[in-house]
């Protein structure tokens, strides 16, 4: 019975230490830990950024502490400060669990929001030309860059740039706007002479106006206001407000250089009817090289032969912005008649005559004169004076289209070519007076062009030829036949079968020999072929 006693004050001692250590650590605890609800989720883990930070009793202090340090870390910068802000929060329903301390919740939350912080972002504006796009600080460094492109046809600053607000856009968009202030002050002088005018009645003003009508009639050259009379940007320009890291704008010299510097631009141009490559290469002064290479597909050397309104790329060198502007301006200059054609309608339209020799003329001028950066666009003749009339050139001219010409064979290999050249045998001449086609003997000769048979038969040095007289004067010969088809005198058309090939004559080998004659003297046949 003794032993029973003493274990039981033996455990009686220890549950009251329990109890009583259970109540020490409750009371240290207590303020982390939540009560006991059954109303749903009372119990929040938070992770911000993908780094945990804590727990809470309540979504509606994660909110809270986010604004806070969201805040605490944007009053920090002047400037705007983005950050990423990615929060989960995951919730459960507990017994009882411990929360964390609300400060070190807070003080996580702000560390893990400002690791991602990015750099500090400033207010800027980005300009956009086409393609083009430079971010610049302010709009001083926008209308320094803008103006820079209009002071090189400007210097005495005639023309004056500001930027207005579109109130069409919903973002804050700039549009460059470009005004003769001189003009404007005319303007508002004017409106404030017609309220005088008709403040002293309208009999006034009508006769102001009238006498000004006169005046306006009486233009002379010192009326006319020269200079620069008009200025616009060539393409659409666009400013918008951003805000962007540091890292990211352009220096105001860069930005000068990108936007007004000439660039090569590629720009295709058309063939026109009597271009040929090196005229090409010098109207936009590019190497014949770079012209080739960039058309590869339409040009494999020098020597490539061009067709009208074939396509070629070509780089010109353009700045991004470009100036349309205007100047009126006074000069004097020697100039020309228009010529005076007159039509003869029994002519072919290779045949003219000059009638009468010009001379020049002189003559004082007002021109409005339109340019796109330094290159004329147009020119507009306001007012002229002709102190010297000139004298026009007087032309007769043909009207009829003159006969064309074809290859008298189909194939061939062309052996010889027109001009100077080695003998080819013995007592054969050394000036090649036409062009020869290596071709089987029996191939079928074809008249050239339409006209009348002026010699068919045998002849010294060409063996068996054919002679044609055709409208236009000119004459072809067709040597060294085996067999001619035509007689003297017979009309002949335009690819019709007047002999066949031969090795006659002073000749070594199987061939055709053909002439072409302007005038009695020889030229090349080639040339004149279709």
């Amino acid at each position: 019975m003794r032993l029973i006693t003493k274990y039981y004050k033996r455990l009686r001692v220890t549950y009251i230490k329990t109890i009583l250590a259970a109540l020490a650590l409750y009371a240290l605890f207590l303020p982390y830990y939540t009560k006991l609800q059954s109303t749903g989720d009372n119990f929040f883990t938070v992770t911000v950024n993908g780094e945990q930070v804590g727990t809470v009793d309540s979504e509606e202090k994660v909110d809270r502490f986010i604004r806070e340090a969201r805040r605490s870390i944007a009053i920090s910068s002047p400037e705007l400060v983005f950050m990423d802000t990615d929060v989960e929060i995951v919730g459960q329903e507990v017994f009882i669990g411990m929360v964390d301390d609300e400060g070190t919740v807070r003080a996580r939350i702000y560390d893990a929001l400002n690791r991602t912080r990015q750099e500090t972002m400033q207010r800027s504006y980005t300009v956009k030309v086409n393609e083009t796009t430079v971010n610049l600080r302010s709009t001083e460094e926008v209308h320094l860059l803008l103006d820079t492109a209009l002071r090189k046809y400007d210097p005495e600053g005639e023309y004056q740039l500001s930027l207005a607000l579109d109130s069409n856009r919903e973002l804050n968009v700039l549009t460059p706007v470009i005004t003769d202030t001189a003009e404007a002050e005319a303007a508002q002088e004017e409106a404030l002479d017609e309220e005088i005018l008709m403040d002293a009645g309208v009999e006034t003003f009508f006769e102001e106006t009238m006498n000004r009508e006169e005046e306006e009639e009486a233009q002379d050259f010192s009326d006319f206001d020269l200079g620069i009379s008009g200025m616009e940007y060539s393409e659409d320009i666009e400013v918008v407000e951003a805000y962007l890291p540091q890292d990211q704008l352009t220096d105001i010299d860069t930005a000068i250089a990108l936007i007004t510097e000439n660039q090569d631009v590629q720009q295709i141009y058309t063939i026109q009817p009597g271009d040929t490559l090196s005229e090409i290469s010098m109207m936009f002064d590019l190497p014949m090289e770079e012209l080739i290479a960039m058309n590869p597909d339409k040009l494999r050397d020098q020597n490539s032969i061009l067709h009208i309104d074939d396509e070629l790329i070509i780089t010109v060198p353009e700045p991004a912005l470009s100036v349309l502007w205007s100047e009126q301006s006074y000069y004097e200059e020697d100039y020309d008649a228009d010529i005076i054609y007159i039509d003869n309608d029994s002519w072919y339209t290779t045949q003219q005559v000059t009638l009468q020799e010009p001379s020049q003329g002189h003559r004082k001028v007002v021109a409005n004169v339109s340019y796109k950066n330094t290159e004329e666009q147009s020119r507009e003749i306001l007012m002229e004076e002709v102190t010297i009339e000139a004298v026009a050139k007087v032309v007769e001219r043909g009207t009829i289209i003159p006969p064309s010409y074809i290859k008298p064979i189909y194939g061939g290999r062309l052996t010889s070519g027109f001009g100077g050249r080695n003998a080819p045998t013995k007592g054969a001449s050394t000036n090649h007076k036409g062009v020869d086609w290596a071709v089987p003997i029996g191939t079928t000769v074809m008249a050239s062009s339409s006209g009348t048979v002026a010699r068919a038969g045998w002849a010294s040095g060409y063996g068996y030829v054919v002679y044609i007289n055709h409208p236009d004067g000119r004459q072809t010969r067709y040597g060294h036949c085996s067999r001619v088809l035509v007689s003297p005198g017979q009309y002949v058309v335009q690819g019709q079968a007047i002999a066949y090939s031969g090795n006659t004559g002073r000749s070594t080998g199987p061939h055709l020999h053909f002439e072409m004659l302007i005038g009695g003297t020889a030229v090349n046949p080639l040339s004149y072929l279709d």
